[in-house]
């Protein structure tokens, strides 16, 4: 007979932000997701999430939901420029690499994808940093809105655009 393991629990709960609806999510005591509902990749990062952490997802509120929650409050009401919830990456070695490296551009400043690419030391990666980037389940606090094309340009969010250009004007950017 074989025994199923017990599988772990993702809690998760709809953010409403004024560009458009997150999805936050949060496992054991740290934040796992807080991804966009719209997203195109969503269902993909949905399944990334659940095989790696080996859960399932429950619509129910946490500590750190709310703590993020609150903070995302702060952040669109233009009273906050970083965060210090705890963060849990789930995700390839690579991609876990790209999302820390999310973490070192400041609030109000912008890289481009070559940039990033050779501050993870890897400058021939810019097209794996850019898809890196596109996995990321953490938008916001791992700011990937604030990587943007060579050429300035806005280039592919997971929110969409006009979520991106939001988001870059609140941090006066735009």
């Amino acid at each position: 007979m074989k025994v199923m393991k017990e599988k772990n629990i993702i809690r998760i709960k709809r953010y409403e932000s004024p560009c458009g609806v997150l999805m936050l999510g949060s496992f054991g005591d740290k934040l796992c997701l807080c991804d966009w509902q719209v997203e195109k990749h969503r269902d993909h990062v949905d399944r990334r999430l659940k095989r790696m952490l080996n859960a399932e997802f429950k619509e129910e509120t946490s500590e750190v939901i709310e703590k993020a929650g609150k903070q995302l409050d702060e952040f669109f009401a233009g009273k906050r420029k970083e965060f210090d919830v705890p963060l849990l990456f789930v995700g390839t070695d690579f991609q876990k690499t790209v999302w820390n490296e999310l973490l070192k551009i400041p609030f109000g400043k912008t890289i481009s994808y070559g940039e990033m690419a050779r501050r993870i030391g890897r400058p021939k990666a810019v097209r794996a940093v850019a898809n890196a980037n596109g996995a990321n389940s953490m938008s916001i606090f791992a700011p990937c809105h604030r990587v943007i094309g060579s050429d300035h340009s806005l280039t592919g969010y997971g929110g969409g655009l006009e979520a991106k250009r939001i988001l870059l004007k609140l941090e006066s950017v735009l």
